[in-house]
């Protein structure tokens, strides 16, 4: 079967029949292969912040929508979306019902496995790509969707998954630099590239969003110039480091006051801002609510 045909329909009636059998209930579900994740959803959801890792996702019943910044993502069955950075998103399913729930899968990847994949001889990607964007959606080709059913079907053989998980994980990843949107993940991927940079600078800011940005200290971590460093980084993610360190902080101070209950002046401490009043106004225009009355109506 040609690797650039559509996935045909047989398949994808298997992949949701596999995909309700191991869910059967709402939400998400983490599986006995740890980079492998379901999720079901009955009814369409309200929109919710989160931090998307590198992966990929299938939609196989339902459809969902991701908006990065100022640009929304749509996709259902027939595509996929591929996530080449950490990028945070705020995400919701658009289409499910009792009848039809919303089912996808996700497999985040081996970044380490990809680098290792780009030393050896592959095919060209299938498409010319000169978009820098992390995040893109994809049509899903028959051989990247037969790959991901053998991948869920080694849940049935847990026996199996030490020896067998890996082969399959290796052939998605192929498949993926290989395929329509090969060129921007091996750009990525690869030690030498200024996106590669790019990716250094947002792990770096992931594992240190609560202290202060300085854009220059930054750009000198990753080897960049200052201006080099803040075109690459809005290409990749849509928004500057400033943006994107401050969708970070807010995200991890909301879930502080709805999981640990602080207050927000407390929450605002704990993710890095100086001025409680600063962090109400940011909060109020990102969430469209100031902390207090946001967190009483999530609960």
């Amino acid at each position: 079967m040609d690797k650039g045909a559509a996935a045909p329909l047989q398949t994808k009636a298997e992949l949701a029949g596999l995909i309700e059998r191991f869910t059967g209930k709402d939400g998400a579900l983490t599986t006995a292969i740890p980079t492998l994740h379901f999720f079901r959803q009955t009814a369409p959801t309200e929109p919710q912040y989160c931090v998307f890792p590198p992966s990929l996702i299938l939609v196989v019943q339902g459809a969902k929508q991701a908006t990065l910044n100022d640009e929304t993502y749509h996709y259902g069955p027939g595509n996929y979306l591929l996530n080449a950075v950490d990028l945070p998103v705020v995400c919701n399913v658009t289409k499910a019902s009792p009848d039809e729930p919303y089912l996808s899968t996700s497999m985040v990847l081996n970044r380490p496995l990809m680098a290792s994949l780009l030393s050896e001889p592959l095919p060209e990607p299938t498409w010319p790509d000169s978009h820098e964007r992390g995040m893109s959606v994809t049509p899903l080709p028959a051989s990247l969707q037969d790959a991901v059913i053998r991948l869920i079907r080694l849940l049935d053989s847990p026996q199996d998954i030490p020896m067998l998980y890996p082969l399959v994980e290796r052939e998605i990843l192929y498949r993926l630099l290989t395929g329509d949107q090969g060129h921007r993940l091996r750009r990525i991927a690869m030690t030498d590239s200024q996106p590669h940079q790019i990716s250094r600078a947002i792990d770096w800011l992931r594992e240190n969003f609560t202290s202060p940005l300085r854009i220059d200290d930054l750009a000198r971590r990753v080897n960049m110039s200052s201006s080099s460093l803040h075109h690459h980084f809005k290409a990749i993610t849509a928004m500057s480091p400033l943006q994107y360190q401050k969708q970070l902080r807010l995200q991890e101070a909301r879930r502080l006051m709805l999981v640990h209950q602080l207050d927000a002046a407390s929450a605002s401490h704990q993710v890095g801002y100086e001025s409680p009043s600063q962090f109400s106004r940011e909060y109020s225009r990102l969430y469209g609510a100031p902390p207090r009355q946001d967190v009483m109506r999530l609960r």
